[in-house]
Order: structure tokens, then sequence, then C-alpha cells
């Protein structure tokens, strides 16, 4: 009998062992999972930010224009070169990858013209790099509600972003400074 005992409590010792060591297993699992999770998580924080950076230069820049400002554009068109060669897309999918690499070899191309040219040819550039940073949202997305303005005058009418409904005309400066309209509400 005391032989009888002794197994039972071995084989309750050892169910309890196992169901232990399985529930620690779970866990671990379960943190795994959600330091993954976490990880996505960062990254996918860190893209945000990338493109929130880009977006910032561009509204700098499209703002320096409005100002007529070739100085302030040129500086900024140059930061807005380095965070777009910046941006992260590992994340995205294998076409958005590529997409995104030509749009942002095209946009990079375009601040580096703005960042050494006079303000006509900087906004001709300007233009070209709206259409780039239009087409990155609408992969990369954005925290924020954006207008897409356009501005019927400029080379057969032209488009920008802004963060504001009210118009501010980067193309003609303080010559027609609200010539434009906005044409689209760009949701979060």
């Amino acid at each position: 009998m005391k032989n009888l005992k002794m197994s039972i409590a071995a084989m309750l010792l050892l169910t309890l062992s196992f169901t232990n060591a399985q529930e620690k297993e779970k866990m671990n699992m379960d943190h795994s999972k959600m330091n993954m999770d976490g990880m996505k998580m960062n990254i996918d924080k860190m893209q945000d930010a990338m493109a929130e950076a880009i977006l910032s230069d561009y509204f700098v820049l499209k703002e320096a224009l409005v100002a007529d400002d070739t100085k302030k554009a040129a500086q900024t068109s140059a930061k807005l070169a380095a965070s777009l060669k910046a941006i992260d897309k590992s994340n995205y999918t294998a076409d958005e990858q590529k997409e995104l690499a030509d749009i942002i070899a095209d946009a990079t191309e375009h601040a580096e013209h703005i960042a050494k040219s006079p303000i006509e040819h900087q906004r001709e550039h300007f233009k070209m790099l709206s259409k780039d940073i239009t087409d990155m949202v609408a992969i990369t997305g954005t925290k924020n509600t954006l207008f897409q303005q356009f501005c019927p005058m400029y080379d057969g009418g032209s488009n920008w972003l802004s963060e504001s409904s009210d118009v501010k005309n980067p193309y003609y400066g303080s010559k027609m400074p609200t010539c434009g309209k906005v044409i689209e509400t760009i949701e979060k």
C-alpha cells in the first residue's frame, strides 16, 4: 500500500511538472509572439515617422516657395532629399517596395534639383515632386488629414499637398497667393 501511495504521489508530481512545463512553454511562446508583435509595431512606427518626416520637409519647402524664399527652399529640399534616401521600405509588400523605390528615386532627384536652382526652376521641380509625394502617401499613408490643391494657371494645371484647406499657392507665391482650390481631402 505504501508503494502504491508513493507511486501515485510520483505520478502526480510528474503530471504537475509536465503541466507546469507546458504552461511555461506556452507563456514563452506567447511572450515571444508579443515581442515579435512589439517589434513589428516599432518598425511600423519608425516607418510612419520616416514618412511623416518627409511630409514635414515637403510642407516647409512648399511654404518657402509660397514666401518666394529661394534660399530656404534650397536648404529644405536638401534636407528632404536626405529624408527620402533614409526611408525604410522593408515592411511593405514587394510590389510596394518597387513602387516606393521608383517614387523615392524620382522625388530625390527633384529635391536635389530644387536645392541648387533659381526659384522658377525650383517651382518646376516642385510640381513633379508633389506628384511623387502624393504617390508615396498613397502607399505609406499618413496620420494627418491632407488636402490636395490645384492651381489651373501654372503650367497647364498643377497640384500640391497641404496640411490646411487654406490655399497658399507655391507656384506663384506672392504674385497670386490664393490661386487654386482644394480638389481632394486625403484622410488618415
